[in-house]
C-alpha cells in the first residue's frame, strides 16, 4: 500500500501542481497517498507541524525561518527541526487596494492586513510600502489569517490593503479593488517544508514528493496540456470558474516569475527572505547562513532517480 503523506496547504491556485500529481497518479507511482489538509493560517499550521499533526507543510519559507529562529507568533518555541526541501514559486504576490487607493504611499494612516504580524509574507508587504515612502508605524497592521480570510476581510472594506496571489488578486481586481503592484524576485514564496527527524527515517517518502510535484509541474507547462490543467484547477479551488482559470493560467504558469521547473529552493530567493527579516523582526539580528534552512539532499536524491 502507498505511504500515507498529509500535507497541510494554504487554499489556493499555488496548490496546482499537487492538485495535477494526485489526479494523474504521479504520486501514487511514486508510492505515496497524498491527503491534503486546509489551515486557516501560519500559527496554526507551524504548531500543527511541531506536533506531527501532519508531514509536510506547504508554506511560505520566511515561516521556516521564523520558527527555526524562535521568532514565530506561535507559542511553541524555536524549532531548529523545521526546514524546506522543495522550492514552489516566488510567491506570485501583488499588493491590492481599496478602490479609493491609487498608490502605495496612500496607505498611510490605513490599515493593511497580514496573516501574522512577524511571518509568513508580512516583511516583505512592509518592504513594499517602505520603498513607496512609508515608514514602519505609518500604518496599522490587522493579523486576519491565510490568503481566503484576507481577500474576504478586504472584501468587506476591513481594512485597506493586503497581499494576495492569484487567483485571488483575479478575483479582487473583478470586484473592484485596485492591484498596486508585485512582489518582485529574487524571493522564495512557498516551499515544501517538514521536520528533520522526521524526513531522515522517511527519506523515500519525501524524494516520492519532490518527483511527483516536479513532474507536476512540467505537465502543467506544457501548452497542450492547458484546457485539462484549467479544469483541475476549476475542480480543486472554490470559486474557480471556466474563465478565472484562463486568467490564472499564464500568472501561475509565467516563462519568468511562474512556478519553479526544478523545483529546488532558490538560494537566492533565500538570501532576500533572510535580509528582509533581519531588517524587520522585532529580535533583530543578522541572518546570514542560508544553509541553515533548507536542505538540497532529497532534491538532488529526486533528480538522480536514486533514494
Amino acid at each position: 500500500m502507498p505511504s500515507r503523506l498529509r500535507v497541510n496547504v494554504f487554499p489556493g491556485g499555488f496548490n496546482w501542481p499537487i492538485f495535477v500529481a494526485i489526479e494523474k497518479g504521479w504520486f501514487a507511482r511514486e508510492g505515496i497517498a497524498v491527503e491534503l489538509q486546509a489551515t486557516a493560517g501560519s500559527i496554526a499550521q507551524m504548531t500543527g507541524l511541531a506536533a506531527g499533526q501532519f508531514e509536510i507543510a506547504m508554506t511560505a519559507f520566511d515561516n521556516v525561518v521564523a520558527y527555526a529562529e524562535g521568532q514565530g507568533e506561535a507559542p511553541i518555541g524555536a524549532q531548529p527541526e523545521f526546514f524546506a526541501f522543495l522550492g514552489s514559486d516566488d510567491s506570485f504576490l501583488s499588493l491590492v487596494a481599496q478602490p479609493d487607493i491609487a498608490f502605495p504611499a496612500q496607505l498611510r494612516g490605513r490599515t493593511v492586513s497580514v496573516d501574522a504580524a512577524t511571518t509568513g509574507y508580512a516583511f516583505a508587504l512592509f518592504d513594499m510600502l517602505e520603498k513607496a515612502g512609508l515608514e514602519e508605524g505609518a500604518y496599522a497592521v490587522a493579523k486576519v489569517g491565510g490568503m481566503v480570510q484576507r481577500f474576504d476581510s478586504l472584501c468587506r472594506g476591513e481594512n485597506a490593503a493586503t497581499l494576495l496571489s492569484a487567483p485571488y488578486d483575479l478575483l479582487a481586481r473583478r470586484a473592484g479593488l485596485r492591484v498596486l503592484g508585485r512582489v518582485e524576485g529574487p524571493y522564495q514564496g512557498n516551499v515544501g517544508a517538514t521536520r528533520r527527524g522526521w524526513a531522515r527515517s522517511n527519506q523515500a517518502s519525501v524524494v516520492a514528493y519532490i518527483r511527483g510535484y516536479i513532474e507536476a509541474v512540467r505537465w502543467l507547462y506544457q501548452p497542450a496540456n492547458r484546457s485539462q490543467a484549467c479544469d483541475i484547477l476549476e475542480r480543486n479551488v472554490p470559486a474557480m470558474t471556466p474563465d478565472l482559470a484562463a486568467e490564472t493560467y499564464p500568472v501561475l504558469l509565467a516563462p519568468s516569475g511562474g512556478f519553479f521547473r526544478d523545483g529546488r529552493v532558490q538560494e537566492e530567493g533565500v538570501r532576500r527572505v533572510l535580509g528582509l527579516r533581519s531588517r524587520y523582526a522585532h529580535a533583530r539580528r543578522l541572518l546570514s547562513d542560508p544553509s541553515k534552512y533548507f536542505d538540497h539532499h532529497y532534491w538532488e536524491l529526486a533528480r538522480a532517480g536514486t533514494v
